[in-house]
């Protein structure tokens, strides 16, 4: 309102005017300033005078009733002239200064006897300040009443607004439920909707789907039409495929046939002097052609037209290679008739000379190649000697089958527990050895070493001896024999550290019983003619299963093994076999030599290096041999030993890399790999199975 703002401006003004600038303190006079001293002069009244008048006045005036004059006189005294009262221990706190001050009616306290004397007002000061007392109680009272009304307006309305919150809550909860009841309805009338339109596209799905139907099954019945017409077409093609395999093989016994007979002309180069080489390489390849054809057909399926035409031009060209030997045997004969005439012509002019029965033999002539010149290229057969040596070995290994053939073949059911009982005593102690080490391997040793020597040994709870039956040792040295190179065969292929347990337990066994090392030898060599080093040549007629068992490959049910399969097993033998040229049984005779050292391993390495590579094989076995008793060659050999190295990098490599295919450098990497790091370090480093045999 208008009047409150100059209200204020006047409180303001009068705060800021001269009066309203004094200090105004209502205790002044209790305290004894004398402000008033030259005005007036008040009586001074102990500090005991509130209880004076509030117990002592009270009783006088009841008593003693004054009258008038004499009130109004002492009165008028009593105002105008000061009194003293005297000082009283007690004092009431009704007219204390303290005291006076509250209004809820505290107990008397007590103070000290020694209390100043306090001016006493005269009664018009002390209505004065009575009222002002009065007031300031009165103040405080409508103040703690107003406090209380406000405190209960605003309980009231705390108590309003939390009801009216309450109210609004239930109303917003009421808005809330009823949003949530028209969102349910339109999710409803939308489920509602989206389910009728998935009921219409699910009958329109449907009628596509029978449409759909009916157009597969038109496809469904051409594809059937077309599968009938294809197998009608496969029929006729593998009856045409047969039909030309049939013929192919009528074209390779024809080859094959003509090939004998280009063979069977050998005899005339003793008797004509001519030299039919050229015709039998030539009738050789043309063999392997039409072989390889037919191959190469059974692995794909049936031939082709291609195939057949090729084998029909091979059959040919053999049957104008045999007319052209026949031309080149005529015009033999005819020269060697001539060359008769002279020579008896020449023997009647000089009927003194006589001709040596040597005369007509022909002299042996350095082995050459083409136009002449001496042939540079690596061999691709072994030396003879080694040939003679690998024959003997495999006539041992007859000669001891047939040793033991009455045992092997007995129909007696005493005879055949012998046999099994003898089969398991060697072989079994062979199949423990394994990765094992130290002790054991002694234990296997001294019951082989007894089982041959005579003794009897304990073998499935049983005794059993060779002495059991005649042909007993015969039959268990080649079984042992033959168990030692499939542990090579299995076991290290599989773990190549079983190879040094096996070797040293062969090579103790080699040392007391030779004929064991030399059908070890023949085993290891039929196994793996690579270990000689020998590489089998086809020779015409031979089956080509039988070819691929020579060259040591598994074929069963006329299925060759993988090429991986293959190269895991001679790894494994080859592995055995340089473990046991390198290692000797410890507890032997140190006195003697190795009965198949390190020498041996060096004539195998510059054998194999002598011969063409093959892909695939060489670097593979290389490899195998090296890692394992490369350290000893090298200890043993010394410069010699890396000069071949050298060799094998500078000289070998390239062939060797020449004849590999992208699929099979995996080998030759990594044989190359590990001679360079050899090369390297200028050491090969020792095989861990080798080099923990004893710990």
């Amino acid at each position: 309102m208008p009047s409150e703002g100059r209200c204020w401006e006047t409180l303001q003004a009068l705060r800021s005017s001269d009066k309203g600038r004094l200090c105004y303190d209502r205790d002044w006079l209790l305290r004894g300033e004398d402000v008033l001293q030259e005005c007036m002069s008040l009586p001074k009244l102990s500090s005991y005078s509130g209880w004076v008048v509030d117990h002592v006045l009270p009783h006088i005036q009841k008593n003693e009733p004054p009258s008038e004059t004499s009130g109004s006189s002492v009165s008028t005294s009593a105002l105008d002239q000061p009194s003293s009262v005297p000082r009283s221990p007690l004092r009431n706190p009704a007219f204390s200064p303290v005291s006076s001050a509250t209004s809820n009616g505290t107990k008397d306290k007590q103070e000290s006897p020694h209390t100043e004397p306090m001016v006493l007002q005269s009664p018009r000061g002390m209505k004065v300040e009575g009222c002002i007392r009065m007031y300031e109680l009165v103040h405080r009272m409508k103040g703690a009443e107003g406090l209380r009304q406000w405190q209960e307006e605003q309980e009231k309305k705390v108590r309003a607004l939390s009801e009216m919150a309450s109210e609004q809550l239930k109303r917003f909860d009421e808005r809330k439920e009823l949003k949530h009841h028209k969102e349910f309805q339109d999710l409803r009338e939308v489920m509602e909707k989206s389910s009728r339109e998935a009921l219409g596209q699910q009958e329109k799905l449907k009628a596509e789907h029978r449409h759909r139907a009916k157009i597969l099954n038109l496809k469904l019945r051409e594809a059937e039409q077309q599968r009938l017409k294809q197998e009608e077409q496969e029929r006729l093609r593998k009856e045409e495929g047969q039909a030309r395999l049939r013929s192919l093989y009528a074209l390779q016994e024809e080859v094959l046939h003509l090939s004998q007979q280009l063979d069977s002309t050998d005899q005339h180069r003793g008797l004509l002097q001519v030299d039919l080489s050229a015709f039998r390489t030539r009738g050789n390849q043309l063999c392997g052609l039409v072989s390889g054809i037919i191959r190469a057909t059974s692995e794909n399926g049936f031939p082709a037209a291609e195939d057949q035409a090729a084998a029909e031009g091979a059959l040919q060209e053999m049957r104008d290679l045999l007319s052209d030997v026949h031309q080149e045997i005529s015009r033999a004969c005819e020269e060697k008739r001539r060359r008769d005439e002279e020579e008896a012509r020449i023997k009647r002019q000089g009927s003194q000379m006589q001709q040596r029965p040597e005369a007509h033999k022909e002299s042996p002539v350095p082995n050459q190649g083409p136009g002449g010149k001496p042939n540079e290229d690596l061999q691709v057969k072994v030396q003879d000697s080694t040939m003679q040596w690998y024959q003997q070995l495999q006539e041992a290994s007859s000669r001891c089958v047939l040793a033991f053939e009455g045992l092997s073949n007995s129909k007696d059911s005493q005879a055949k527990k012998i046999k099994m009982d003898l089969q398991k005593a060697a072989t079994i102690p062979v199949s423990q050895i394994s990765t094992i080490a130290g002790s054991k391997l002694k234990e296997i040793f001294d019951k082989i070493h007894s089982l041959l020597s005579g003794k009897p040994v304990q073998s499935g709870g049983r005794s059993v001896s060779v002495t059991l039956n005649p042909q007993g040792l015969d039959f268990v040295q080649y079984k042992l024999a033959e168990k030692f190179v499939k542990q090579g065969e299995e076991e290290v292929a599989s773990h190549h550290e079983a190879a040094f347990p096996i070797a040293v337990v062969a090579s103790g066994i080699w040392e007391l019983h030779p004929r064991v090392g030399d059908l070890i030898l023949a085993h290891l060599h039929k196994k793996c003619p690579y270990s000689v080093p020998f590489y089998p040549a086809f020779k015409e007629g031979m089956a080509l299963e039988d070819y691929q068992r020579m060259l040591g490959y598994q074929v069963k049910d006329s299925k060759v093994e993988q090429q991986d399969n293959f190269l895991k097993r001679m790894s494994g033998m080859i592995r055995l076999y340089a473990a046991i040229i390198q290692l000797r049984w410890p507890y032997g005779n140190r006195q003697e030599t190795h009965p198949h050292g390190l020498n041996h391993g060096w004539r195998w390495l510059a054998q194999i290096l002598n011969m063409e590579p093959l892909s695939d094989v060489t670097a593979t076995l290389l490899f195998d041999f090296l890692e394992v008793c490369g350290n000893a060659l090298m200890k043993q050999y010394q410069v010699q030993f890396w000069k071949m190295i050298l060799l094998i990098k500078e000289d070998y490599f390239p062939r060797i890399e020449a004849i590999t295919s992208s699929g099979q450098m995996g080998s030759f990497i990594r044989l190359k790999q590990f001679l360079e790091v050899s090369s390297s370090i200028g050491e090969i480093a020792v095989v861990d199975g080798e080099a923990r045999l004893w710990r």
